[in-house]
């Protein structure tokens, strides 16, 4: 741990109310771009370099707060918009999922479909709308200003995308309180229910975005997939919830491209990000050039 992190997790514990006075050794937990720690029965959150300039840390608390209402994610404890620094409650027992821990264990996928239907049904309004290509604009806008390269073919492949925006506007999903970052790391299996963290992303968005971002994230098969959807839906999904869920998938592949890209600018130095970005992208225009995905697409369109 180098010192500029020490001095801040000592500001921590000597500012913030519920870790007065703690006493005992700061564990380390993980984080791709913010550094996270148990401190006792909480969770210390610092944000990571860069992230100031494509994160509202307000938002961010406002939905934190609404999720642990819906009694999906951890008790909010402390949440500084100022400088990004937040506290949740630690969830014992719980186990950090992964690709290999959902394909472990079957169970862990449904219970991750079952945790996006409570958020979603919740009735919770975040106060960012996570609008897709709007996203992909100021991802662009901001790499404009940064000395990293573009995958070849990204503009082409956005320009593509358009018939995406078409296919999805023919019939639109309401659009709901979605966390609209799932990797697998954020979320936490007790073996019973499964907690969702890290808002950061989070905001009103059509609800299989969720699920066909997870299913990236953890590269679900589709037997996984399948029972997500199922659990997602408590019964068989429609052709549509199937199609979009598709869809998402390659469209969170062409956000988050970007989003490695940043954080490369920004030498994170968590992941070879430029290898993160690359592989996205690749993955991204396989499936766009897959039959599933013209299917999917006249699903939508015939729906």
């Amino acid at each position: 741990m180098d010192d500029e992190t020490e001095a801040r997790i000592s500001h921590a514990l000597a500012t913030i109310a519920a870790l007065d006075g703690h006493i005992g050794p700061v564990e380390r937990l993980g984080g791709l771009t913010n550094l996270v720690f148990r401190v006792g029965d909480y969770c210390l959150r610092l944000p990571g370099r860069g992230t100031e300039e494509y994160i509202n840390r307000e938002h961010e608390a406002v939905a934190a707060r609404l999720a642990a209402a819906a009694l999906v994610s951890p008790e909010l404890i402390h949440a500084d918009a100022a400088t990004g620094v937040m506290v949740t409650r630690f969830i014992e027992g719980a186990r950090t999922m992964s690709p290999d821990a959902f394909r472990a264990d079957p169970g862990s996928v449904r219970r991750a479909g079952e945790a996006f239907r409570q958020l979603h049904q919740s009735g919770a309004i975040f106060p960012f709308t996570f609008d897709l290509f709007a996203m992909i604009d100021d991802y662009l806008s901001i790499l404009s200003k940064k000395d990293v390269a573009l995958p070849e073919g990204y503009h082409d492949v956005v320009a593509r995308a358009e018939m995406v925006r078409a296919a999805l506007a023919v019939r639109p999903l309401p659009s709901v309180a979605c966390h609209c970052d799932p990797l697998c790391e954020n979320f936490l299996d007790t073996g019973e229910r499964i907690w969702i963290v890290d808002w950061e992303y989070s905001g009103m968005n059509d609800p299989m975005w969720d699920l066909g971002d997870l299913s990236v994230e953890g590269g679900f098969d589709a037997a996984q997939d399948a029972a997500l959807l199922d659990a997602y839906c408590g019964g068989a999904p429609g052709p549509s919830d199937h199609a979009r869920m598709i869809i998402y998938k390659a469209m969170c592949d062409l956000l988050w491209t970007l989003w490695g890209l940043i954080q490369l600018a920004n030498g994170n130095p968590a992941e070879d990000f430029r290898a993160y970005a690359d592989g996205r992208f690749a993955r991204c225009k396989t499936l766009m050039a897959s039959a599933e995905f013209a299917d999917s697409l006249a699903t939508l369109h015939s729906a």
